[in-house]
């Protein structure tokens, strides 16, 4: 069974910086594209970034220039690197990540989000 734990999220003041791991575990023979998305109280999930197999990134417009995405291929293992945080940053983060499995055939898996508090 595939499994995604995201870590690093916590209470950081307004400018601060938080670096989110995101571990990809179980019968896995190869991920695609990797992405963060986050929902804040009251929001709809949105897109914060994700990431190809070969590096290629996206971002939303909200996070260009302070938040920085990569992952390590070997470890399956994604990261953001969040700096200049803002309240409005303020959201649950979830990794998202499409996996091809030994069992399970192809699909999208969700971790269970990890809280990133940001305070004014």
């Amino acid at each position: 069974q595939v499994q995604l734990v995201e870590s690093g999220g916590g209470l950081v003041q307004f400018g601060g910086s938080l670096r989110l791991s995101c571990a990809a575990s179980g019968s896995i023979l190869r991920i695609y594209t990797m992405a963060w998305y986050r929902q804040a109280p009251g929001k709809q999930r949105e897109l914060v970034a994700a990431i190809t197999t070969g590096g290629i990134t996206n971002y939303a417009d909200s996070v260009k220039g302070r938040f920085t995405i990569s992952r390590d291929n070997a470890k399956n293992t994604m990261f953001l690197q969040m700096n200049s945080l803002k309240p409005e940053d303020t959201a649950v983060y979830s990794c998202n990540a499409y996996i091809v499995t030994i069992n399970e055939g192809s699909k999208n898996y969700w971790g269970k989000g990890t809280l990133v508090t940001v305070s004014s």
